[in-house]
């Protein structure tokens, strides 16, 4: 078996702001995985948040044995994106080397389009309605928040776009004091859900506090080891290939995630189409779907996803599985 790893570099159609920060590139690994005439292809984007760099996530994944399957990389690498990279890589290859759609492997059967968030990322109030009005079309709006400021960027985004659901993500930049003198504000601003209001770690304040409105888990949700310190203080979690470590745990922890009582979103970091592609299989059925990261990008893939009015659709074989 043959690993290659290639650093590659995507540049976005506009400056993408979060509370952390500001990016013009999505900076994405992509790993190639060849066995018997066969290649695999997997994406992951490292996250800084979780200590996650280029090079870090490239050495993890050199660090793998000569030999390994899907399960055993379970147990060889932790969750995240080196894990992500490589798992997603494998259930490629598997698809290939078998001559059926990733999604048969997985057991769903006609995947379908899912409508997806489209995010517009932090600006001033006056930029943050221009591009709310520009993307009013679309059902479903997401607004990164978690600032001192946040209520005139979330009346300007609700002013530009009178008709689309919006969900807000406050990417852990919020204290409880705020988050309960916000929370009216969100309802009357037509908030369909609040993504990671408090800092992941210091949540316990969810459990005790009123959420009158449905709450979901991102920072504080990676994997299945992270659901029991969920319980009473949230009631959606965001499941990420890039934080659960691809496919596997992804799906795995979907099917817990719903015996247990969550709703689910189906998030991403900012990649190509590579990236979401497998994501696309999680989010069947899902509450939200948020795999916006190719239609911020300037350039995408070769066979890039398609998005059209009815959400994005399951990948062609000639971009992953």
């Amino acid at each position: 078996m043959q690993i290659d790893i290639k650093t590659e570099s995507f540049p976005l159609a506009e400056v993408f702001t979060i509370a952390r920060g500001s990016r013009t590139h999505a900076e994405v690994l992509a790993v190639n995985i060849t066995r018997d005439g066969h290649t695999g292809l997997g994406e992951c984007v490292p996250y800084s948040r979780y200590d996650e760099t280029l090079e870090s996530v490239q050495k993890q994944i050199e660090s793998l044995p000569p030999d390994f399957d899907r399960q055993s990389l379970q147990n060889l690498l932790p969750a995240g994106a080196a894990r992500n990279a490589v798992d997603c890589a494998l259930w490629d290859l598997e698809a290939k080397a078998e001559g059926r759609r990733a999604w048969e492997l997985a057991g769903i059967s006609n995947p379908q389009p899912q409508v997806t968030a489209f995010t517009l990322s932090l600006d001033d109030p006056p930029k943050m309605q221009q591009a709310a009005a520009k993307n009013a079309h679309r059902p479903l709006l997401k607004i990164k928040l978690g600032t001192p400021d946040d209520m005139p960027r979330l009346e300007a985004v609700r002013a530009g776009a009178p008709d689309s659901r919006i969900i807000v993500d406050a990417n852990e930049g919020w204290t409880a004091d705020v988050y309960k003198e916000l929370a009216p504000h969100l309802l009357r601003l037509g908030v369909a859900m609040v993504e990671q209001p408090l800092p992941a770690g210091e949540d316990e304040m969810l459990g005790e506090i009123e959420r009158p409105l449905p709450v979901c888990a991102d920072e504080s949700c990676h994997d299945r080891q992270s659901l029991p310190a969920l319980e009473g203080r949230y009631d959606m979690i965001n499941i990420k290939l890039d934080k659960t470590g691809g496919l596997t745990e992804a799906l795995a922890l979907k099917e817990e995630g719903l015996k247990k009582g969550y709703d689910i979103m189906v998030g991403c970091m900012v990649g190509s189409s590579l990236a979401m592609a497998p994501a696309v299989l999680v989010a069947q059925g899902a509450t939200i779907t948020d795999l916006d990261g190719p239609l911020l990008l300037a350039e995408d893939r070769e066979f890039p996803l398609k998005f059209d009015e009815q959400g994005v659709h399951p990948p062609e074989a000639e971009l992953w599985g």
